[in-house]
């Protein structure tokens, strides 16, 4: 049966097993210790950990209540905006960028005495598959160091897979939760587009970003998603939460839920990966659920068309980034045209610049209808085309990607193979709807598979607890052998 750690952790702090302090303490060592080998962490907090952890204990000696997530050390991905702690997208240009406001995300979670133990190691500009377009180098699977953690939240998913953080929020704008949870063996949850306010997230493609929970369970994945889940009146896409928590509908009765499993999600996925899908789908008959295999012909159109959006939306995005308000500016220039070519050319690395190239080509004269206008069409088949499968089912199930954690260095000499390792991930972004990765065994090489659970959306109450159904009847998960031991 698998345990909530953020539970675990709140009763030893609640019966004063241990304090608040000594825990942090423990992971900061922990964090300081393991991460030069797994390169998770870009920026560590230790002073701001320790502050939060001696207001924390305060609270316990006074007799006040502590909510669930008070003192739990967590981290957050680098591109989630925090007041005075440097956030730098793992970027040249933002590399001693120090914001003046938080994102609402980690206010949230600030004012909930949150123990924020640093910012975490991402693709710049949440620009790659492997974590390995980073400015600081990619962070390192926990199961294997010679294998990425995945991206583009590769360092949050480093941490919380090799147990330097308890959980961590992350951003998801192709698969970039999901993905690296399934390369380390644990949790990912991407929310409904505009459950989760956006304010703060410094943006790749604002109409596929969302921010979620990185956790080691579905448990924690829920309780996270619950106390993020909030409307803000500072993102006009904010809608927060709908329905019932999260937490309170997990161990629900899913005898009878109709499991889906489109057949074109199965098409080129790897023969270990398929067989793990499988062997999950036979769980969910043993649970009481029916499977139901269906047609999704769609699925074809939805890489070539994320690929389009998402770089035309990054092109406009980050056209900011010009040398003359803030970041990285170019020493050496001519005039004001020079510095911004040169600023941007030094500043942005290859991956970042080459989808900029390509957002600007499909946005530009003469090709905006035969690109752009046309993706943007075919985003609303996939669209319908998802809507009438949740006719037939109440879930969708799949495979999170179709292989398991590549080795380093491998995304860089087959960028291509990297592109399509988000084939199974975009479809949910494109939607807008909300999916999360749970740990489904391991592969031919040992490395760890994540299967997918889809929903309609607004609908994370019923996938989460799908998910719960599953992580407890089939536990397989295998704990990487870092970090703090429980």
């Amino acid at each position: 049966m698998s345990e909530s750690k953020i539970a675990k952790l709140h009763e030893g702090l609640v019966n004063k097993v241990f304090s608040c302090t000594e825990l942090t303490k423990k992971y900061i060592e922990v964090t300081e210790r393991d991460n030069d080998t797994l390169n998770a962490y870009v920026t560590i907090t230790a002073d701001t950990a320790l502050q939060t952890a001696a207001e924390v204990d305060k609270k316990i000696a006074d007799g006040k209540e502590i909510g669930l997530l008070e003192g739990i050390p967590m981290t957050l991905k680098d591109n989630i905006s925090t007041e005075g702690i440097r956030t730098t997208c793992c970027s040249k240009i933002l590399e001693d960028y120090v914001p003046i406001y938080n994102a609402t995300v980690w206010d949230i979670l600030k004012n909930n005495n949150a123990v924020l133990l640093g910012k975490t190691n991402m693709d710049e500009f949440a620009m790659g598959s492997s974590c390995e377009t980073s400015y600081f180098g990619g962070a390192k699977n926990p199961h294997n160091v010679n294998h990425v953690a995945g991206g583009s939240s590769g360092g949050v998913a480093s941490a919380v897979g090799g147990n330097i953080a308890v959980y961590g929020l992350g951003s998801d704008t192709g698969g970039s939760i999901r993905q690296p949870a399934s390369f380390c063996g644990i949790v990912g949850l991407k929310p409904t587009y505009g459950a989760v306010s956006r304010y703060g997230l410094i943006a790749y493609a604002s109409s596929l970003d969302q921010i979620g929970p990185i956790t080691t369970n579905v448990e924690d994945a829920a309780i996270v998603f619950d106390a993020i889940a909030q409307y803000d009146e500072m993102d006009s896409t904010s809608q927060g939460r709908k329905g019932a928590p999260a937490y309170d509908s997990l161990k629900n009765d899913i005898k009878g839920m109709k499991i889906g499993i489109a057949r074109e999600y199965l098409d080129g996925v790897r023969d270990d990966v398929r067989k793990a899908v499988e062997e999950a789908a036979e769980v969910y008959k043993s649970l009481g659920a029916e499977v139901v295999y269906f047609d999704l012909p769609s699925l074809k159109y939805a890489l070539p068309v994320y690929y389009i959006i998402a770089c035309a939306e990054a092109s406009s995005n980050l056209g900011r980034y010009d040398g003359i308000r803030y970041g990285y500016k170019a020493e050496n220039y001519r005039d004001v045209n020079d510095m911004i070519k040169k600023t941007r050319s030094t500043g942005f690395g290859d991956e970042v610049k080459r989808r900029i190239l390509l957002g600007t080509y499909v946005l530009s004269s003469g090709y905006y209808d035969a690109y752009y206008k046309k993706a943007q069409n075919l985003r609303g088949t996939i669209i319908s085309s998802f809507k009438k499968a949740f006719e037939v089912c109440d879930v969708i199930l799949a495979p999170t990607v179709p292989m398991t954690a590549f080795e380093n260095g491998h995304a860089v000499s087959d960028p291509v193979e990297t592109y399509l390792t988000d084939i199974c991930t975009v479809p949910v972004n494109i939607c807008g709807l909300p999916g999360v990765s749970v740990p489904c065994g391991f592969g031919d090489n040992g490395l760890p598979i994540g299967v997918q659970i889809i929903g309609d959306s607004f609908t994370e109450a019923k996938i989460l607890n799908a998910a719960w159904q599953y992580e407890n009847a089939a536990n397989k998960f295998k704990a990487a052998d870092f970090g703090v031991k429980l």
